[in-house]
Parts: structure tokens; sequence; C-alpha cells
């Protein structure tokens, strides 16, 4: 395929997320146009007079949807970023963010929540709080289990990591079967496909942060990145210390896919199939990669979560399930066209 110029591409991605999140606070069960959007959101900038008419829709769009579309590309955005560092530190085209357990991790201590009222001092942020913190818990056992005296290398990371996660995933489905309440067995399940319903103005700061601070270093690494995906004595001939680049990846990888899932759930596909389908646009180079994926994955992520509202309305489906009815045809059309290889053009 041939290549499609990073600049040009970026700037029509920014501009389609622009849309994409406008049209994602209008959509919804009850609908509010273009031209009211804007006027509601010029007003929340500024400190505009709202009519007592229209405080109903304003606190729609300010408060419910707003916040909800923003999380939503910060989510996608992080996890897209984050697969393409994934795929580079284990060399596995099969390769996502949740590979190494980490999502799985956060299951249990977001469950533990839900199902068994764990952390409910916290009020609101026991859900976040507890599916953060298990979060680092398994990825501190990933990798004290991976690490051995040669060091932390892709394949027993990538075996580590699927077998906690099978572990993780064992104990939450125990709780979720033994859950007295057939509501929050619901919940649990809603959770670990992914929702942005909870989604409000305190989570996006920490989470925009984080997201951005680990695309600006997986970004500054690019070099680097490019050399690991080559192999471990290639990387070292290049002067790229493969180890300490992957125990720092480790380290950045858990991070982001830790706050993204606490917020959001676990929300698979974005990560696998957002990194092939830009590497199939712009080439493997992971400079141009890493400036177009979280792109990619913030508009994919608003308009799944879009979809995910209308759909079933005025009930709501788990966005995950929508970023595999959309991606997985998708990715399969693409991988036919021919011409890409992981790691290759």
């Amino acid at each position: 395929m041939r290549r499609i110029p990073v600049v040009p591409l970026a700037v029509a991605l920014v501009l389609l997320l622009c849309l994409s999140l406008l049209c994602g606070v209008g959509l919804g069960a009850s609908g509010i146009g273009p031209g009211q959007v804007v006027r509601f959101l010029w007003d929340g900038v500024t400190g505009g007079t709202i009519p007592a008419g229209d405080v109903a829709a304003y606190t729609i769009v300010w408060e419910i949807r707003l916040p909800r579309v923003v999380l939503a590309a910060v989510v996608g955005g992080g996890l897209a970023a984050v697969g393409v560092a994934v795929q580079a530190m284990v060399r596995n085209a099969l390769a996502d963010p949740f590979v190494l357990g980490i999502s799985s991790g956060a299951a249990v201590g977001a469950n533990a929540v839900i199902l068994l009222g764990a952390f409910a001092g916290l009020g609101v942020w026991a859900l976040s709080v507890s599916a953060f913190v298990s979060a680092l818990a398994a990825m501190a056992l990933v990798y004290a289990v991976a690490r051995s005296s040669h060091g932390l290398t892709p394949l027993r990371l990538v075996l580590t990591g699927t077998a906690l996660a099978y572990g993780f995933e064992a104990l939450t489905t125990v709780m979720v079967f033994g859950a007295a309440r057939g509501e929050a067995a619901r919940s649990a399940m809603m959770w670990l496909l992914g929702s942005l319903g909870g989604a409000t103005w305190a989570q996006v700061p920490l989470a925009a942060v984080v997201v951005l601070a680990g695309w600006v270093w997986l970004a500054r690494r690019a070099e680097a990145l490019d050399a690991l995906a080559m192999g471990d004595e290639t990387s070292a001939a290049l002067g790229v210390r493969p180890e300490r680049l992957r125990r720092e990846l480790f380290l950045v990888t858990a991070a982001v896919t830790g706050t993204v899932v606490a917020v959001s759930g676990a929300i698979g596909f974005v990560g696998l199939m957002v990194p092939h389908v830009v590497r199939m646009l712009v080439g493997a180079g992971h400079r141009r990669v890493l400036a177009v994926a979280p792109l990619a994955g913030a508009v994919l992520l608003v308009w799944a979560d879009v979809l995910s509202r209308l759909m079933p309305a005025p009930a709501e489906l788990p966005v995950g399930v929508i970023t595999a009815v959309l991606g997985v045809p998708a990715f399969l059309v693409l991988m036919r066209r021919g011409g890409y290889a992981f790691g290759g053009r």
C-alpha cells in the first residue's frame, strides 16, 4: 500500500476528532442540534447566561455527555499509543495493552468494589482507586515472575502475562458468580467489557495527563522502538540497551493501561487493531505511527461510545462490544488487501 503523508493525515484526524466530539455531545436519547451544542459549549467556557428553558439540555451537554466523549477520546488515544509500544516491546503482532495481564488484574479490584463493597469509604473514587491499585499490583507480579537471570525477555513476558491474566479472570468469574445481587453482577459485566457511562469531569484531568505524558515519552523514544522491534542483537548493535528499554516500556504501558482501565473498564481491540491499521497507512516507523495512532484511537472510541448509546437506546451496550463489532471486519478486510506485514511496509 502507498504511504499517506503523516502531517496531512494527522491534521485530518484532528479535524475529524473535533467533529466527532461535537457529534458525540449532540447525539443520544435526547437529541440536541449542533448549533445548540456549540452555543452551550461557548456559554459554558465564557460563563454566559443560560435561559431557564435550556437548563436541562445544558446540563446534559456540559455535565453528562461532554466529559464522557472527552474521556472516550483520552482512553482511545491511550490504548492506541500503548498498543504500539507493547507490540514493539514483545515483538508480537498479536500483542495489545491487555496481553500483560494488567487489565485482568484491574478487573479483580474493580469487581471487589462492585460485588463486595470494598473500599466503600472512598465513595465515588472507590472503583477507580481499587482498579488502579490492583492493576499496579498485577504489573508488579507479572514483572517479578517474568524476570529471570537473563533479564526481561519478550517470550517470558508474554507467557507470564497471559498465564496470570487467566488466573485473574478466573478469580473475577468466581466473584461474579458468587454475587448475591443480580444488578451487581450486571454492573460487573458491563465494566469487564468497558463502559464510559459513569464518566465525570473529575476523572478527565488525571487520565489526560497520564496518557499525554506516556504519549510524549513514547514519541521521544521512537527511534529506540524501531531498533527494539528488529531484535535485541540489532538494537544492542545500534546502541540501544534492550533490557533497560523493555523495563521502561513495561512501566509506562502499565501506568497508562492501569489509568485508562480504572476509568473506563476493560475496552479491548483498540490497542490491537489501531496500530496495525496505522502501519498500513503510514509505514512501520514508530515516529510516524505514534503521530497518528492515538488520534485514530480517539476517533474510533468516541464513535464506538456513541453507537453504544444509540443502538440499544434507551439501554446501553458495553463499548467493548462495539469496538469488536466494528473492528474485526474492518481489520480482516485490510489484512486481506495484502502488502502488509508486522514490522514491514
